[in-house]
């Protein structure tokens, strides 16, 4: 029986990970529904290990402390004292955490085809990193940590958006502060649309929509503000290892994939989003073509 060598079959397991392909929208859809399934039903399954957690909060008050930046407190406080914004706030980190990533994924799919998977892959492994997070760093919130004078603003307001308040924290990990996806995942959500929205106004939302996802969490007392940068350097490992699966960064794949017809009239952004080859084809493309010449048969 013929064997291929190992280093053939990494090399096209190489090509075939590097390679734009058209997603495809039921198997897309099977993934997400699976993938978040699989990490709720993970994180929610992790011990919750009470007095390690809090134990851990306290000394990661005390470090923020040291760096001068634990304002959670303060935020907390203040922005408790306006019930609409409070309010709102608490059904912002209910609710916009999955329609805004969800609503990008789609924006994705449609629009940017070529680069959906690999965009799409730092997101999954953003979340599969962060279980690890949960698993080996227990960590209690704000609003949970005895003494601390943090105002749990979802009970305060009798408002739902919170797994770990109310009735819900019955089926659900209170302890899985870190890091914080609501900041991983919005930040995703901020790099895809400022890397491939085109108006102006879009980019500068995007570029909003993690920052006033930090002011919310802070504000509800859901999350320290080292949890945020938790998020942030699990996303960027996130980045580091799709580099490694996929050959090149998710923000370097075109925009369609060969076999789309889009393709043929794709803009190339400063050389970026095309392979070498198809730029050789754009180029042969655009060489004007010659008229046919009918010959008469006739003398």
């Amino acid at each position: 029986m013929l064997q291929i060598p190992t280093k053939t079959r990494k090399t096209r397991l190489r090509v075939y990970l590097g390679t734009p392909r058209r997603p495809r929208f039921v198997v897309e859809l099977a993934l997400i529904a699976l993938s978040y399934w699989v990490y709720s039903l993970i994180r929610n399954a992790v011990p919750e290990r009470r007095h390690l957690a809090v134990d851990r909060a306290r000394q990661l008050l005390d470090f923020e402390q040291t760096l001068h930046i634990d304002f959670e407190h303060s935020v907390n406080h203040a922005v408790n004292g306006v019930t609409w914004l409070i309010v709102s706030m608490n059904y912002y980190y209910a609710t916009l955490h999955f329609v805004v990533t969800i609503g990008v994924l789609v924006w994705l799919f449609h629009k940017h085809p070529g680069r959906y998977r690999a965009v799409r892959t730092v997101l999954f492994l953003t979340t599969g990193l962060a279980l690890f997070g949960y698993f080996c760093y227990a960590l209690a919130p704000p609003r949970l940590l005895p003494g601390g004078g943090y105002i749990d603003t979802v009970l305060v307001h009798h408002t739902w958006g919170s797994m770990a308040s109310g009735d819900m924290k019955n089926v659900s990990n209170q302890y899985a502060a870190m890091p914080s996806m609501h900041i991983g995942w919005s930040t995703w959500c901020a790099i895809a649309i400022v890397m491939f929205a085109r108006p102006l106004w879009v980019k500068v939302l995007g570029v909003l929509y993690p920052i006033a996802t930090l002011f919310v969490i802070v504000a509800t007392g859901n999350h320290f503000v080292l949890d945020a940068v938790g998020g942030w350097l699990t996303l960027a490992a996130a980045f580091a290892l799709q580099v490694l699966l996929n050959g090149r960064s998710a923000y370097r794949f075109p925009q369609y994939p060969p076999d789309d017809p889009r393709a043929a009239v794709e803009p190339a952004r400063d050389g970026r989003d095309r392979a070498g080859d198809q730029d050789h084809g754009d180029d042969r493309a655009e060489q004007p073509q010659r008229e046919p010449v009918e010959v008469s048969s006739s003398p």
